[in-house]
């Protein structure tokens, strides 16, 4: 009987779910259920996270319902989870507060104030290989204690979002070090928690105490529950893999998993990240030094604003996704002069976490609905070049980009991405990238729990397939016209800095 691996990829507007078919090497179902989302204008963006498990539960029943699916068959579950997320446990495993995650600006104050109480940007630098982004898991410690001191208290472990469905799925408190290189306390050289930050947010020692056990990543966290297997109709015995971050996650699914090979991910966030077999870490601390879920290293750039940009401007101008694209199709490579600084939650790269969105060169004449809508495509992926400017300062050399997230389903957006890297970019053939690559995961991880073990490598390259119709080359006449639009960007930025670094 061929087996079955679940792939599951919880991110900030939802969760989805697939099950790949070991024996023909394809996704044979897939289900999704949405997320609710807290906010307020300080920055705060929180989710409980018992609305995870209620889409997981949901997501997983549908798939495990689906045609050609046999329960029986199912022999692992991986879990790809939204990174940095604060998720908060007290003595009896029960969660204290709503998860503050990854794109909560509200602990700025508290990234800052461990910077300095540390010895500033280079030397957390050289303790982690990371900065204090204020997105990151530290500064949220620090804001619960100094916020909600009653609550922190309580706190008798801290895990990562993924870390949590894992453990709801299994019983056991454990992380790898993908996700946990995310959290600011940790060591992305030796792979291990840093005590020093962990004292500088409490000098009592207690978070140490706190923290997972820290397990490899093709390692299982454990087996399923037996209230879980019989509530979904599973065997005890299937194997749950270590998971990882999202980014991780849609790494090993669009086979980012040997050096050489970029990914960028149009989401709410964006994301570009490459594989490395050694640490990349920037002295200046703009580029995230993150272990992989493989083993090896993932440098990585994330800015927050991406298809939060088109949807901002698509719910301003009352259109649907097909009329946004039709607007932004009908305006010039450079919106006339239009310019958006997508920075509506803030942003971590560059490093303006209390910044606002921004349009710039507007006239009575280029101000339309055609040009606002190409702007906000353009301005999410001059953040992104950006981020690819600090991979190749750091010695990462793109020959493609594998582009995955929301946007990459518009080939405009796709062609705008490849005429402002001045890079071919195609498509994986699976869209799921970070489900899929939670399956994979899971399977790599169960030969090596069967005693047959394989390389991650040898499994990408049977599983992840390339999409040869979605694949666009860089336009020339538009790589001028975007290389002058993009100098304009970094004077913004700069003006942006002043405003609101």
């Amino acid at each position: 009987m061929a087996r079955l691996f679940l792939g599951i990829d919880s991110g900030t507007q939802g969760v989805k779910v697939v099950a790949l078919d070991e024996a023909t090497k394809t996704l044979i179902a897939e289900s999704s259920a949405p997320h609710e989302l807290i906010t307020n204008d300080n920055g705060r963006r929180e989710q409980h996270p018992s609305w995870w498990i209620d889409a997981v539960s949901i997501a997983l029943e549908h798939v495990l319902a689906a045609d050609g699916v046999d329960r029986s068959s199912v022999a692992g579950i991986g879990v790809s989870g939204q990174q940095h997320g604060m998720v908060c446990l007290d003595a009896k495993g029960e969660v204290i507060r709503p998860a503050k995650l990854w794109c909560d600006t509200e602990t700025a104050p508290q990234a800052r104030g461990l910077t300095d109480a540390i010895g500033g940007n280079e030397a957390v630098v050289a303790a982690t290989g990371n900065s204090m982004a204020a997105g990151f898991t530290a500064p949220k410690l620090a804001w619960l204690k100094e916020n909600e001191p009653e609550a922190y208290e309580r706190v008798a472990t801290v895990l990562l979002p993924h870390d949590y469905l894992n453990f709801w799925l299994t019983g056991e408190k454990k992380t790898e070090c993908g996700d946990a290189s995310g959290t600011a306390y940790f060591d992305v050289h030796s792979r291990t928690w840093n005590p020093m930050i962990l004292s500088a947010i409490d000098p009592s020692g207690k978070l140490e105490a706190c923290l997972p056990e820290l397990i490899a990543s093709d390692a299982p966290v454990g087996l399923l529950r037996p209230e879980i297997a019989d509530r979904f109709g599973l065997s005890e015995s299937v194997v749950v893999s270590s998971g990882g971050g999202d980014n991780m996650m849609a790494a090993i699914g669009t086979g980012n998993v040997v050096p050489g090979v970029v990914t960028t991910s149009l989401g709410t966030s964006g994301t570009i990240f490459a594989c490395a077999d050694h640490p990349v870490v920037d002295p200046q601390g703009e580029l995230a030094a993150f272990c992989s879920s493989t083993g090896l290293w993932l440098p990585l750039i994330c800015t927050m604003n991406v298809t939060v940009a088109t949807e901002t401007v698509r719910s301003l101008l009352g259109k649907s996704v097909a009329e946004l694209n039709q607007a932004a199709q009908a305006a010039p490579a450079g919106s006339h002069g239009v310019m958006l600084l997508p920075y509506f939650n803030g942003e971590r790269t560059p490093a303006l976490p209390e910044a606002r969105g921004v349009f710039a060169g507007l006239t009575p004449s280029n101000m339309t609905p055609d040009n606002l809508c190409r702007a906000a495509m353009e301005g999410a992926t001059y953040g992104l070049r950006y981020g690819l400017d600090v991979l190749v300062r750091l010695g990462v050399v793109p020959t493609e980009i594998r582009l995955v997230g929301g946007g990459s389903k518009s080939r405009l957006w796709r062609q705008i991405l490849a005429d402002i890297f001045g890079c071919p970019v195609v498509c994986p053939t699976t869209a799921e990238a970070g489900a899929l690559g939670a399956a994979i995961q899971a399977l790599w991880c169960r030969r090596q729990y069967d005693g047959v073990p394989i390389e991650i490598g040898t499994l990408t390259q049977e599983y992840v397939g390339l999409d040869p119709t979605s694949r666009v080359e860089p336009d020339t006449n538009n790589q001028h016209i975007y290389e002058d639009c993009y100098q304009r960007y970094l004077d913004l930025n700069a003006a942006a800095r002043f405003l609101y670094g």
